[in-house]
């Protein structure tokens, strides 16, 4: 990573987090059926269509400011779903299953809120009005998504897992 301006940094890491999101929208369908409860299922199915909308906001980015992505892969991202792999494999279909399948989903929802973050800091240091609207409304999806994968934590979700392991 050669990386010497500030705009280097930018494309770098645009080109990261679209490297990340094309890896969750192959992973949230495995997630989504090996979820038990319906209501996680369908909160992963819902991500899956909002990421689809965040790579295209970033496709709209490149084009605003005619930048050209690097083809790089996101190792943090490649990471997370190896977890949710690891996650499917080791435990049982149930609570706390959907448990661990949460607690993984969040960790790729804190690593991209803060990508995005770093993304909105840099266009607006670089004056990028028209990307950092459209960033600053993934980031503002991300931080939703978040917010309801904890209340399905602590809306009963961690209490099944806690009963089925009791």
């Amino acid at each position: 990573m050669a990386v010497k301006t500030i705009e280097e940094l930018f494309i770098h890491e645009l080109s990261d987090i679209y490297s990340a999101e094309k890896q969750l929208t192959k992973a949230l369908p495995r997630l989504a059926r090996a979820a038990d409860a319906a209501e996680l299922r369908s909160a992963f199915e819902l991500h899956l269509e909002e990421t689809q909308g965040q790579i295209e906001r970033i496709d709209q980015v490149v084009e605003v400011l005619g930048i050209k992505l690097k083809r790089i892969k996101c190792a943090a991202m490649e990471g997370l779903v190896e977890e949710g792999k690891e996650v499917i494999d080791s435990i049982d279909a149930g609570p706390l299953r959907d448990a661990a399948l949460i607690g993984g989903a969040q960790k790729v929802e804190h690593y991209e809120i803060a990508a995005y973050g770093t993304l909105c800091a840099l266009a607006k240091q670089l004056g990028y009005k028209e990307a950092l609207t459209l960033l600053k409304e993934t980031l503002q999806e991300e931080k939703a998504t978040d917010e309801k994968l904890t209340m399905l934590a602590e809306g009963g979700g961690n209490q099944r897992a806690a009963r089925e392991a009791a």
